[in-house]
């Protein structure tokens, strides 16, 4: 059902009532400009969604629980969890970290093919690729495929919570736990991801 013209409001109402449609068409009216507002202050692909897909699941938590107060402003209310987010990143960061793993293909490849020879580069990328995809073969199903469809078909959680005939609210969970497996997998076989400075 579409809820173009419904006020936020009347999306959230709708959701409570059991409506996970109203959830998704919530989440795609707003999704954009929370996820540019993290990234703009973490300037990390990963990281943003990481950070974007915590908000996401404190906004449904926090919904389902009877504790939001509405004011009218609900993208107010989403935007001053992304920053509470952000802002413990901060605190919680050690400055000096040396950042030698990624799951962002594209991000990597960019900075490494910016970086070294051609040759070498093509070695390069293509090794990360076949670890990668090594990796992601070994995590649940269910995580696996959410991870695939959002990293490598680019699909929004909209979509991917459609094609995998699931909520919101378990495609973000699933993606967030991908996440977690992925890097546990990548220190466990030691698999080493350059990430080149920018100049």
């Amino acid at each position: 059902m579409a809820y173009g013209n419904a006020s936020d409001q009347q999306l959230i109402e709708k959701y409570l009532a059991g409506d996970e449609s109203a959830f998704a068409c919530l989440l795609a009216r707003h999704e954009r400009k929370v996820y540019h507002f993290i990234y703009s202050k973490l300037k990390d692909e990963e990281l943003a969604n990481d950070v974007f897909q915590d908000v996401f699941i404190k906004v449904i938590n926090t919904l389902k629980l009877g504790k939001y107060n509405d004011e009218g402003k609900f993208i107010n209310w989403v935007m001053r969890i992304a920053h509470n987010y952000i802002i413990d990143h901060f605190r919680k960061a050690n400055r000096n970290q040396i950042i030698n793993e990624s799951i962002d293909q594209k991000l990597t490849l960019k900075r490494i093919k910016s970086n070294v020879p051609s040759m070498e580069m093509n070695m390069i990328s293509e090794q990360t690729e076949t670890d990668l995809k090594k990796l992601i073969s070994l995590l649940p199903e269910e995580q696996r495929i959410v991870l695939e469809m959002r990293i490598y078909d680019e699909l929004s959680f909209k979509e991917i919570a459609d094609k995998t005939f699931v909520s919101i609210n378990t495609a973000l969970g699933r993606m967030r736990y991908a996440l977690i497996n992925l890097r546990k997998l990548i220190k466990k076989h030691q698999i080493q991801i350059e990430l080149f400075p920018d100049e």
